[in-house]
């Protein structure tokens, strides 16, 4: 018989402190399921459907959302529809609606649209680049150093995304030092804001502690980052819980967990915007969005796609209302 002393007591047993004791008290949703979400999607919505989306989103009380995206046609024909998009949704005061683009064509119709933010993009691999925006990592640079400057000068904010963080279709693991050189370049030329992209959804928590140890290490603040992972495996909530620890503040996502790159075979959609705000209200976090108003925006959506939408919140919820004879 063992001796009661050699039994694991509590007081011998290392308790950390609390795990979330870094939490903010409030975040920032930046909406992308109009441009990034809608991008990829068989069905193409009609323009009076996308303003529906927009106006929608902006009503359950998100105040950052990407419109669309202004560029050439024959690359994205599910968002041919632009200039319209644009010009159609009511404006409301105190939101900030952005649209990427990808070359200064593309700002120029931005501009004409009357949008006062535009977004770059550009992959931390080099053979993503070259697939995505037929450019290598220096050329594109190069391009957005005249495209930001452009922009700025028509008094334009310009946010950046750096997508394929975690990992690449093509080339596997992507060196941190790539992520760096990409994200400082970017925000050297002016950009106020750095979109951190989980491409393919491969990242873990702990490669998230490790890129923004190292982004952190190499001078750039969390002031100028924001977290933007797909839920392909799985990890998008325990991702972006890890970055609220570092002091993340924005975090994009899609409604309905819409989403998915042409140019990264098998990645799947955004985490849902749903599913963010559900798990940051569990934990005290604020979003000032309506989670009712926004499963209702994504069950209607679902309709209109033809499809199950990955929201595992509204998939929860619609099971919720079959059981007890509710109407969504």
């Amino acid at each position: 018989m063992s001796n009661a002393d050699d039994r694991p007591r509590a007081d011998r047993i290392p308790i950390p402190g609390s795990l979330f004791a870094s939490l903010p008290a409030e975040v920032s949703i930046y909406e992308v399921g109009p441009r990034d979400g809608l991008q990829n999607e068989a069905t193409i919505l009609s323009v009076e459907r996308k303003v529906e989306l927009i106006e929608g989103l902006v009503d359950a009380g998100i105040k950052r959302i990407e419109m669309t995206s202004f560029v050439n046609p024959r690359w994205i024909p599910a968002l041919a529809d632009h200039m319209e998009v644009a010009a159609r949704v009511r404006r409301r005061p105190g939101v900030a609606y952005s649209a990427l683009v990808p070359n200064m064509r593309g700002l120029d119709s931005a501009s004409r649209a009357g949008m006062e933010e535009v977004a770059v993009f550009m992959a931390a691999s080099q053979t993503h680049n070259r697939k995505n925006i037929n450019k290598t990592t220096e050329e594109a640079l190069a391009t957005y150093r005249e495209v930001i400057a452009e922009a700025r000068a028509r008094g334009m904010r310009v946010r950046g995304y750096v997508s394929c963080v975690y990992g690449c279709p093509y080339e596997g693991a992507v060196p941190v030092e790539q992520v760096i050189q990409v994200a400082g370049g970017l925000l050297e030329m002016g950009v106020y804001e750095i979109s951190l992209g989980d491409t393919i959804g491969v990242g873990t928590p702990r490669q998230v502690e490790h890129v923004f140890r190292s982004l952190l290490e190499a001078g750039l603040t969390m002031e100028q980052l924001a977290v933007h992972f797909h839920d392909t495996r799985g990890t998008a909530l325990a991702n972006i819980t890890v970055a609220l620890q570092f002091g993340a503040r924005t975090i994009d996502s899609a409604i309905g967990g819409l989403g998915g790159c042409p140019y990264a075979p098998g990645a799947s959609g955004n985490v849902a915007t749903e599913d963010v705000v559900y798990m940051l209200s569990g934990m005290g976090v604020g979003t000032g969005v309506d989670i009712d108003r926004l499963v209702a925006i994504s069950a209607r959506l679902s309709g209109y796609l033809a499809r199950e939408l990955p929201s595992k919140y509204l998939k929860a919820h619609l099971g919720h209302c079959a059981r007890i004879g509710r109407s969504v």
